[in-house]
């Protein structure tokens, strides 16, 4: 959301004559949120805005999925760049549960509502069905590359998961040049720019903000484990194994990430 609110920003006060520089360093995450990210960034471009990203670390799978929407792609020689792929994962505690004698329930409408689950045995044709929705969206995220990178990309050869340094990268064509974020800004001052950095912070944290978090996360436990489970397991808050658990089981439940 800030970054759009950068965006929105950098629109209402650059002209076809700036330039943007982007300093981005991201490993991926959700496919929702990185798409929209995206979509983001391509609203410079359509404004005719030249945009340049510059990776320092690392630009991989969403983060990659990113510094495509820009009209140019350096990265320092040993940033990692590329994972154009989607993997989701999750752990299935079905046995453990069955031989606890706890029986889990789940209700759907709909034949693929849901596909795998944490609690419950998973069919075959449910994982089939996991499988090919993993697999359309990295088709998505190809389309997306071929669109907006230079033509001729071989996707076959690029769009595996892997990553590579960026020197490795380069010769892939993910990216354009090697350099650093500050050789960028350099070269921009000197070519008479004048640097302006943009950010925006986000507010503060009040109390009270993170009390309600904290008052929240037994009702989330009832509502991810079911409520004798949830009960049971609030006695183990000491020692923190309810924090470290409802975390695990949220990155599990999470939508695939890319």
């Amino acid at each position: 959301e800030l970054f759009g609110e950068e965006v929105s920003l950098l629109l209402s006060l650059a002209s076809p004559h700036d330039e943007v520089l982007i300093s981005l360093t991201s490993p991926g995450g959700r496919v929702s949120e990185f798409g929209l990210a995206a979509s983001h960034l391509l609203r410079l471009k359509q404004a005719r805005i030249r945009t340049t990203v510059a990776v320092d670390t690392i630009a991989a799978s969403g983060g990659y999925m990113l510094a495509v929407c820009a009209d140019r792609i350096v990265a320092a020689p040993f940033a990692f760049i590329g994972s154009i792929g989607v993997v989701a994962e999750l752990p299935n505690v079905h046995r453990l549960l069955t031989r606890a004698d706890v029986d889990y329930l789940l209700f759907t409408a709909g034949k693929f509502k849901r596909t795998v689950t944490v609690f419950s045995q998973n069919t075959d044709e449910g994982k089939a069905k996991f499988q090919e929705d993993l697999e359309r969206i990295h088709e998505a995220f190809k389309r997306h590359i071929a669109q907006n990178r230079q033509p001729g990309l071989d996707l076959d050869e690029v769009a595996t998961g892997e990553a590579w340094l960026a020197t490795e990268a380069r010769r892939h064509g993910l990216v354009d040049e090697l350099c650093t974020s500050h050789d960028v800004v350099l070269d921009m001052a000197a070519r008479g720019f004048d640097v302006v950095e943009i950010r925006r912070k986000p507010p503060p944290r009040s109390l009270h903000s993170l009390f309600d978090r904290f008052v929240a996360l037994p009702a989330a436990l009832e509502h991810a484990l079911g409520g004798a489970l949830a009960r049971a397991l609030s006695a183990m808050t000491a020692d923190g194994a309810v924090h470290a658990l409802s975390a695990t089981l949220a990155g599990a439940a999470a939508p695939a990430r890319d």
